[in-house]
């Protein structure tokens, strides 16, 4: 009988890294886990029901009492803009309009590469509607290898890698506003609806955490693209799929606050993390809202107190509201000076609600941005081998990756 290749023994030979066996003996318990968490939530939304009820009947005694005790509270909540009974059915897009969109990619540094040097792959997206013009559907890569790029961010305690990333949102800004500007310069497309688009929130959270001089690197050149995108006249929304924030669920525990004032520090000060007025936590915004909204349906405005936000200028401070997109439910969140022009807003939320239509579930234009920014493995191998070239051209010696990642490349498990 003939000896199989090396290779094929090996391979029928191999354990499975997964032993999933093993692993079923696990699974009835996270069932029952499942079971008992589902009957809690049920118990968390009901009761989250009657607090809305209750608030709408008394929302500006409650947001009065939010503004005189915002510096006492030890919980951050939204406030509403809008009456809590608001229910508005949005509009149709219209025939004509442009959407445009970013996202971004990125290969990371590694030591074990033939060169320590980092990639940002920006995708860009222009979807003209009802005009008879061709997409545009690109991307834009730019290579970073200075000292400054690469170690900059270590005086701060910052890793590279985490840098990269808020370089990378800091460039999906600035190509958005340039994109939507150049457009919008071509006085025939000037005055039609359109709506710049980004995934994920405007609310930079992370950059709380982020030491001021470092900060100023980030936040200042964000805010001017939006700034440029207000001169421009193309209304800026960030689409928030999943959202996992309870900003505007966190505005009922005024109403289930048991003192006639919301003193935090003085009332509730010492007891510990858990507050008497966490009685629906952790219910999340999206699970509310759910229950309340039809498909085609958005709730009321709010405006986020997040911290960050003191760092925006007031046109830029952001507003929220959750729309029922027919798949989910959707956080949808402007700047100020789109959230008070109500003709605008109306109009940014219909078009961005026949994204989702067109993209089955998911605005079609952040969906082609994000696969236009998208870096393979065929790509990130592309990327090297065409640096290794260029490197042994300028006569570069010993050019070459680690044994480590050759070995990993060349395993025959």
């Amino acid at each position: 009988m003939d000896k199989l290749p090396v290779k094929m023994v090996k391979n029928q030979l191999c354990v499975p890294m997964l032993d999933l066996a093993k692993l079923a003996g696990q699974l009835p318990q996270i069932s029952q886990h499942l079971q008992l968490e589902a009957k809690a939530s049920r118990q968390r939304l009901e009761l989250a029901q009657r607090l809305l009820t209750r608030a709408e009947t008394q929302q500006t005694e409650l947001v009065a009492a939010q503004q005189q005790w915002r510096d006492r509270l030890l919980f951050a909540a939204a406030s509403p803009v809008e009456s809590l009974a608001t229910r508005h059915d949005l509009r149709v897009p219209p025939a004509k309009h442009t959407v445009f969109a970013t996202d971004g990619s990125q290969i990371a540094p590694s030591h074990h590469e033939i060169a320590y040097c980092y990639l940002l792959n920006v995708g860009r997206i222009a979807l003209h509607y009802g005009q008879s013009l061709h997409p545009l559907l690109d991307s834009l890569p730019e290579v970073f290898y200075k000292p400054e790029d690469l170690y900059i961010s270590r005086q701060w305690g910052i890793r590279t890698e985490e840098w990269m990333g808020y370089r990378r949102t800091v460039s999906e800004a600035e190509v958005l506003a340039d994109l939507a500007q150049q457009w919008v310069e071509a006085p025939r497309y000037s005055r039609l609806p359109n709506l710049a688009m980004v995934d994920g929130s405007l609310i930079y959270w992370f950059l709380e955490s982020v030491p001021s001089e470092a900060r100023d690197r980030l936040l200042p050149p964000i805010l001017a693209a939006w700034e440029q995108l207000q001169q421009a006249g193309v209304p800026l929304m960030g689409y928030l799929s999943a959202s996992r924030s309870s900003e505007a669920t966190n505005f009922l525990r005024l109403e289930a606050c048991k003192f006639s004032e919301p003193n935090c520090l003085s009332h509730c000060g010492d007891r510990g993390d858990r507050l008497p007025c966490q009685v629906v936590d952790p219910l999340r915004d999206t699970a509310l809202w759910a229950s309340q909204l039809e498909p085609g349906q958005r709730g009321p405005l709010w405006q986020s107190s997040a911290k960050i936000l003191d760092l925006y200028s007031e046109s830029l401070r952001i507003y929220f509201c959750y729309v029922h997109v027919g798949t989910e439910i959707a956080r949808i969140e402007v700047p100020a000076w789109v959230a008070t022009d109500t003709d605008l807003f109306e109009q940014a939320l219909s078009i961005m609600l026949g994204q989702v239509y067109k993209g089955d579930g998911y605005p079609v234009a952040l969906a082609e941005a994000h696969n236009q920014a998208v870096v393979r493995g065929g790509d990130r191998a592309r990327f090297f081998s065409l640096l290794e070239q260029q490197m042994i051209r300028a006569g570069l010696r010993n050019v070459g990756t680690s044994y480590k990642e050759a070995r990993k490349r060349g395993s025959i498990a």
